[in-house]
This record gives C-alpha cells, structure tokens and sequence, in this order.
C-alpha cells in the first residue's frame, strides 16, 4: 500500500511538472489544446494541462536574415554580385506560427527577389551610389509583404555590390584619369590665379610710383609757383611803394636818383630820347656833364640829345 502511494505521488509530481512552463522575458507561449490554438501567454510561470494542451515559444528579439549572395544584371547588361542582411522583429506571434510555414526562408527568398528588381532597373554607376536609396526601398518592399505574416523589418543593409573584374580594372582607370585631369585642372588654375596675383601687385605697384611722382611734380609745381608768386608780390609792393611816394607823397632825392638811373638805362638801351631834370637835382647827380657823356656812348646814330632837352 505504501509502495502504491508513492508511486502514485510521483506520477501525480510528474504530471504537474509536465504541465509547468517558464517563459523566458523575450519570448511569448502559443498555447494549443488538442491542435486548436487557445491563447497567448506572457513570460512567467504557465500551467498547461498535460497530455491536453501543448505550449509554443515564440522569440520576440529583433533578428537577422543573412541573404546570400546572388548575380544581378543591371540595366546597362553589368553582372554584379549583391548580398545584403535584412533585419525584423515579431510583431504578432500568432500569425508568425500560423501565416507562414518557415518565416526565415521566406524572408530570405523574398529579399533575393526583390533586390535583383531593384538593381535590374539601375545602370551600374547609379546602383554603386544609391546604397541608401536602395536599403530603403528594399525595407519597404519587405516590410509591406511581411506585414501578414506578423513581422517588421527594421533595416536593410547591402554588404557589396561588386562588378566584374574588367569592369572594375575599367572603373579604376577611369578614375585615376579624371584625378589627374582634376589635378591638371587645379595645377592651371593655381598658376593662372598666381600670375593674374601678381600682374595685379605690378600694376598696383607702378599706379603707386606714378602717383608719387605726381604728387611730387606737383608739390614742386606748387612750391615754385608760391615762390613766384612771392617774388612777384614783393616787386610789386616796392613798385607800389615806390610810385606812391614819388606821386603822392614828397619824393626824397634817393627816389629820384634811381627814377633818373632806370631812364638812362632806358636811353642807353635806344629806348628814350628825352629826360627831363628838375633844377633841384642838381645837387643830386652831381654833374650834368657827365650824364652827357653817358648819351655819347649810345651805340645809335642821330638820337644824341640837345642841349636843350636837359
């Protein structure tokens, strides 16, 4: 009896212990009874009837689909090698168990397809640039067809795009040849800018020098015609000077000697032929005579004076 006791405790401790489930905190239970899907459970500690009932996991972690490589013609006939990774996460567990029999493979295949008719409608030199374009377009094809299948694809990343190894020989020679050409180009423009640099600091040099000399021409211009017009104002105060005192004022007999002096240079010259002398200058000149003998040495014949006229 004993014995029948305790085997019996330890089928009923097997039974419960069946019938325990854990769910760990990423996944979700399906639970079905008798193959018919009864709910959906949460991480924790689950009871299910044994025998009856059967529990699914589901992994709810964000997941990676590695797409194989695959040739690709592109637009311009190129065939290129394309691989990309595709990355989703479970939305709804129920109809990832029951919409789609394998979820991966179906995510690969589906991802091949649609990359080889997104790099068919490209030329080879728009595919290698539109990574990104690419990569978007791509997740939302994906993400549109695995919306019934209870999944979302976060992200799509191509791994490489790489043509043939002529094609590539060409692309590298081609871009060594526009490198130099854009050197070329720079090395012109560098030396073109450097002598329009220094044309300029010439012909801003030699506007300078002119400048200066004109600034000096005309300093010296101006320096002479203040001295002139110094000069000239200074005779003409004394000239001024001069006949206001011998017609206005009371000539000194100093004025009149030099008045007589400057008419016989005049004479001397052939210039006059006539001086009159006041009687009160006598004293002035001293001898009369002598002034005759300076008519004498007039260089011109017939204009001696007479007596008279002095």
């Amino acid at each position: 009896m004993d014995v029948l006791l305790i085997m019996m405790a330890i089928v009923i401790i097997v039974i419960v212990s069946t019938g325990m489930k854990i769910i760990r905190p990423w996944e979700k239970g399906l639970v079905e009874r008798l193959g018919k899907y009864q709910r959906t459970v949460d991480s924790g500690l689950t009871l299910i009837i044994p025998f009856l009932e059967n529990l699914t996991k589901v992994d709810m972690r964000e997941q990676v689909v590695d797409v194989p490589p695959q040739n690709v013609i592109t637009k311009d006939n190129v065939v290129v090698e394309v691989d990309a990774v595709v990355y989703y996460e479970i939305t709804d567990p129920v109809k990832v168990k029951y919409n789609v029999t394998n979820f991966y493979l179906a995510a690969t295949k589906l991802a091949q397809t649609n990359l080889r008719n997104l790099i068919g409608d490209m030329a080879l030199d728009e595919s290698l640039t539109s990574r990104e374009a690419i990569n978007t377009k791509l997740r939302e094809v994906l993400d549109d067809a695995t919306d019934k299948w209870g999944a979302r694809v976060t992200r799509v990343e191509l791994q490489k795009i790489e043509p043939p190894v002529d094609v590539t020989e060409a692309m590298h020679r081609q871009m060594k040849a526009e490198r130099l050409r854009r050197a070329t180009i720079l090395e012109a423009e560098g030396e073109k800018q450097s002598k329009i640099l220094e044309a300029e600091g010439v012909k801003q040099s030699q506007i300078l020098k002119a400048e200066g000399e004109a600034e000096a021409i005309k300093r010296v211009a101006d320096a002479d015609k203040y001295q002139k017009l110094t000069v000239a104002q200074g005779e003409a105060e004394a000239i001024v000077n001069v006949f206001t005192a011998i017609h206005k004022g009371d000539p000194t007999n100093d004025l009149l000697a030099i008045r007589y002096l400057e008419t016989l240079q005049k004479v001397a010259d052939g210039n006059a032929t006539k001086i009159f002398l006041p009687l009160e200058t006598s004293g002035v000149l001293g001898s009369i005579a002598g002034i005759g003998e300076l008519f004498k040495d007039n260089g011109k014949e017939g204009t001696s004076p007479k007596a008279e006229e002095f």
